[in-house]
């Protein structure tokens, strides 16, 4: 099978480790893993671009591909085109006539949920011009099938995470902790929570309500930034536990793999928004793999990653009461067996050298019926 793959969220060769996000990572192992595929051969076509002026040359990728992709799938003699998200998928509407091959489309939550009116107005045309929609969970297929896409045109196939030998050293990590964000945290145990601090991840209802709930032997460090930092500082500074929470910001790749490493509990203390919703969260597999447990919100994408019991736990968004005693109750008693089951989990079933054969096997699918 031949496939051009089309992503405009691939960063640049010689991009800083830190300034790569979540769908670039993904679509970085994607391509490896489809490349490193027998049975396939990948024309890729990628937008390399840094974050600042990215919707310019987004805009120029867009037109580029538009004038450009019916030459290129017809010299390639390609059996299928990829596409990384809905932001290229949308281009179906212009070409559809153009091309005659297979187009199927990543879908990733945000990019079917964005309450911008024209785009929504054009999305149930978007969904009938693909011929798959691969979302990267139940709660994403869903929102698009909402949205108008044909259920049998759905599949779903979850971001994965890269399983591989490497050196584990939990002490360690946390005596380098303590010395970047000046801690002690001897007899102490740590919450972790990592990515974009926007009003739906959360943080400032698990800081108001939840943290303070907790043993006063908790620190809770939440990596990250956006637009709710400044709102979390301030509630850190008027919070009466205050002293017990961190928030570095950003951080270099290195000091975010220790602090995975040194966590005891990573939490995902989720609320719903509307016209935003939680499409996966792979940074739930990134504490896994570091044998940290989960504790989350039981909605949306997070229901795909967390299984109670195996990686972590599911709690009802906004019961403050049930998240802290689920966090003490594997504080108290569960933490071993569950940080050594979380890895074993995420191993299993999200491991990218697995999931690269379950893209090929939908893909396939989607030629031999089209066909």
């Amino acid at each position: 099978m031949k496939l051009i793959y089309v992503s405009h969220v691939h960063p640049p060769s010689d991009a800083k480790l830190e300034q790569i996000g979540g769908m670039q990572t993904v679509s970085i192992e994607l391509l490896k893993r489809l490349q490193n595929c027998s049975q396939v051969s990948v024309f890729p076509l990628l937008l390399e671009s840094p974050a600042k002026g990215i919707e310019f040359r987004v805009a120029k990728f867009m037109g580029w591909l538009s004038l450009n992709l019916p030459r290129i799938v017809a010299r390639e003699k390609a059996d299928l085109i990829l596409f990384s998200s809905m932001v290229t998928g949308s281009l179906t509407i212009l070409l559809r006539n153009k091309i005659q091959i297979p187009m199927v489309a990543i879908n990733h939550g945000q990019d079917t949920v964005v309450p911008i009116f024209p785009y929504q107005q054009i999305l149930p045309k978007i969904f009938d011009c693909l011929n798959g929609v691969i979302s990267v969970s139940e709660a994403t297929k869903k929102s698009s099938i909402q949205r108008g896409l044909k259920p049998e045109n759905g599949f779903v196939l979850p971001n994965g995470i890269k399983i591989e030998a490497r050196s584990y050293d939990k002490q360690n990590s946390r005596e380098i902790l303590e010395k970047s964000f000046d801690l002690n945290l001897k007899y102490r145990y740590l919450l972790l929570s990592v990515g974009r601090q926007v009003k739906r991840k959360g943080h400032a209802w698990f800081i108001e309500k939840v943290f303070s709930l907790l043993d006063r032997n908790c620190t809770f460090l939440a990596i990250g930034d956006g637009k709710e930092h400044a709102t979390l500082q301030e509630l850190k500074r008027r919070s009466s536990v205050g002293d017990r929470i961190i928030l570095p910001g950003r951080v270099s790749p290195e000091l975010l793999r220790h602090a995975y490493d040194a966590s005891d509990v990573f939490v995902m203390p989720n609320i719903p928004v509307a016209g935003d919703m939680e499409g996966f969260g792979v940074v739930m597999l990134e504490a896994n793999e570091a044998r940290t447990p989960v504790v989350a919100s039981d909605l949306e994408g997070i229901q795909d990653v967390v299984c109670n019991g195996k990686n972590g736990y599911r709690v009802r968004p906004y019961d403050d009461r049930q998240f802290a005693q689920i966090v003490r109750d594997i504080l108290n008693s569960k933490l071993e067996d569950l940080s050594e089951s979380a890895y074993q989990f995420a191993a299993e079933n999200f491991a990218w050298q697995n999931l690269g054969n379950r893209y090929i096997r939908c893909l396939q699918e989607i030629v031999n019926r089209a066909n």
